[in-house]
């Protein structure tokens, strides 16, 4: 019954979902349970909320009792989540630093802290992203050659500076390079990648709703 009951709610949540699409959801019964559906699903959404920060205080906690290699670092996970949480969930009725408007101490610690450590993170990605596109970019073949010059192109013309260094060969330049090579080239590579990624998803989708996929549940 672990195994039969989940797999019967997501065939019927699924069904109901597919089904209740053709049809107007203000005159049959399945159009008015789909948006029944949505609200358990917000609902269950949150109970996850809640789950992962007890999984993460109890997989931290669990290193900081045993004093595990990099103890330190997760106790100071526990206490970001918890300073940054715990402010924010009281009211601003009880006191002016509660709550998450401005000025309050979860806005002092999102503006000072999180946002710096966001921005030093995001600055190390693009470190990194370059190094790779200096390794890939190189023009070894033709194919690569063609990517090295497109991909000069598309900074270029991202940036002010480069913006106005392709304007001195001509002021329609920039605008030949959104039409041909955002819109045509890189549009239609970005329609194979979401086509596949939905044909992926409604493939999985279909193997959820007739019981094949059980991963959800720890099983394969």
């Amino acid at each position: 019954m672990r195994t039969v009951i989940p797999v019967v709610v997501a065939f019927l949540s699924g069904i109901v979902m597919v089904v209740s699409f053709f049809f107007n959801p203000d005159r049959t019964i399945l159009g008015r349970i789909e948006p029944m559906v949505l609200n358990w699903v917000t609902i269950v959404g949150g109970f996850t909320l809640l789950l992962g920060v007890v999984s993460i205080t109890r997989v931290n906690w669990s290193g900081v009792r045993r004093r595990q290699d990099g103890w330190v670092y997760k106790w100071f996970t526990l206490l970001s989540l918890y300073v940054m949480a715990i402010p924010a969930l009281l009211p601003s009725s009880w006191s002016p630093l509660f709550g998450d408007a401005r000025g309050s101490i979860y806005d002092w610690l999102f503006t000072h802290v999180d946002s710096p450590m966001m921005c030093t993170m995001f600055a190390m990605l693009a470190f990194y992203i370059a190094s790779a596109a200096y390794r890939a970019f190189r023009a070894r073949t033709l194919e690569a050659t063609l990517l090295l010059v497109a991909a000069v192109l598309v900074m270029l013309w991202r940036i002010p500076m480069g913006e106005a260094f392709l304007r001195l060969f001509s002021d329609s330049l920039p605008g030949y390079i959104n039409t041909f090579l955002m819109g045509g080239v890189n549009a239609a590579v970005q329609r194979g990648i979401v086509i596949g990624a939905a044909l992926g998803a409604a493939s999985m989708s279909l193997r959820i709703l007739l019981g094949i996929e059980r991963t959800y549940m720890g099983k394969g």
